[in-house]
């Protein structure tokens, strides 16, 4: 059986310290932006280009590179893209396939078959917070490699999958961003209101959703905001509830009960992946309500894609008037508000529900809401179909890994 390092040129790892992060600049790679195959680019932390050349001198990260997590979650690879540069965040590894011997997709996908994911969890060491050695991650033996043709086929079988999720992925980065840009035109820079009070009308915007927006402003304990909108609180605006855990032997993985999540761990692009169920909930969330961390990381946002339950770690929010969208918006746009309770609590940050119901909200109205909901309709729905889709291609593409590599389906059809 071969080891990694035998079909790898080089296996890296990374500065063992915090690399100096700025707002912009090239990603760096920590383990919380490697996920199902992927590098989160959007996500990863930020560095200069004199920071990037220090942190690279010894291996410039380049197409087709896998990045492995060492620590937390131990296991997890991503690949790469082309055209990329990135630089190894703590406690990450960089693997250069040889390619006369391992082609990188398929090397990919290998590692992340339950089998070798197992393995690698079970070798992780720490008392305190499990990781893997470098020298046990060099010497780390996998099943013997098909030729590299079968290894090609095999890679593009599943990366025609996994493109397509991408792909569906980057439609819904646009969507979203057309979503939080109206959201942010409307309700905290007040684009709508600046225009009419200037005699314009407002951009983009149908005479009816313009006619709900006043032409001028009113003081406020919060500064200027639009006449006869009024000051409020997020308990008076928005339904909130707070999750409880239920006991832990009525949890399952089988799929029996309510699907259950204890926090922001398996939170996806908008969606959570079920993963763990409850046959005994505490408290549930409805299909449409934001589901938001209160404890660390404090102000993580998801939308729950059905009744779920929720543990102590995440809180469901809705508006009163029942609209998903602007929930989902507002919640995206507390984020800041949320930091700060990062450093609350005794060891992890945490916000608790008279913290979160007291953050100061101005509503609008239930007409200004309802316009919203409205006009964000038609991009939610897309959004939810696309995230549909990619969970039944992920599915398929988990279903088809070990049977592919393992060469069971080799007779059944594919080339």
């Amino acid at each position: 059986m071969p080891s990694l390092s035998d079909v790898s040129l080089v296996i890296v790892d990374c500065e063992h310290k915090t690399a100096p992060t700025q707002g912009h600049g090239i990603p760096s790679i920590r383990t919380t932006n490697i996920r199902n195959g992927r590098l989160d680019l959007e996500s990863a932390n930020r560095v200069s280009e004199e920071t990037y050349q220090e942190w690279t001198a010894r291996m410039e990260p380049r197409e087709g590179d896998l990045i492995l997590a060492r620590e937390a979650p131990v296991g997890e690879v991503g690949i790469v893209p082309a055209s990329t540069r990135v630089c190894l965040g703590q406690r990450t590894v960089l693997v250069r396939p040889d390619r006369e011997k391992a082609v990188p997709r398929y090397l990919l996908y290998l590692l992340l078959t339950p089998q070798i994911q197992h393995e690698l969890s079970a070798r992780s060491e720490g008392s305190t917070t499990p990781h893997l050695n470098v020298a046990d991650i060099r010497e780390f033996k996998l099943p013997e490699l098909p030729g590299l043709r079968d290894q090609e086929r095999i890679a593009h079988i599943l990366g025609t999958l996994d493109d397509k999720i991408e792909l569906n992925r980057r439609m819904n980065c646009t969507l979203e961003s057309i979503a939080r840009a109206i959201f942010k035109s409307w309700f905290i820079d007040f684009d709508p209101v600046h225009a009419k009070a200037e005699g314009r009308e407002p951009v983009g915007m149908e005479p009816e959703t313009a006619a709900l927006f006043p032409d001028s402003f009113q003081d406020s304990p919060l500064g200027k905001i639009p006449e006869g909108w009024e000051v409020s609180t997020v308990g008076d605006e928005f339904r909130l509830t707070m999750g409880q855990s239920p006991p832990g032997s009525t949890y399952n993985e089988d799929g029996v009960g309510l699907p259950f999540f204890q926090g922001r761990r398996d939170f996806g692009f908008r969606f959570p992946t079920r993963r763990v169920f409850c046959t005994a909930p505490k408290r549930v969330a409805e299909g449409g309500d934001a589901l938001v961390s209160v404890r660390a990381p404090v102000g993580d946002v998801n939308m729950a894609l059905e009744k779920l339950c929720v543990g102590r770690g995440l809180a469901a929010v809705r508006h009163v008037s029942g609209s998903r969208s602007y929930t989902y918006c507002a919640m995206l746009s507390l984020r800041e508000r949320f930091r700060e309770f990062e450093s609350e609590g005794t060891v992890f940050g945490a916000i608790n529900k008279g913290q979160f119901a007291g953050l100061e909200w101005v509503d609008p109205g239930v007409g200004v809401v309802k316009a919203f909901e409205e006009r964000l309709c038609a991009v939610d729905e897309s959004i939810r179909l696309n995230e549909l889709e990619s969970m039944k291609l992920a599915s398929a593409r988990d279903t088809l890994l070990p049977k592919l590599l393992s060469g069971e389906l080799r007779e059944e059809g594919f080339p």
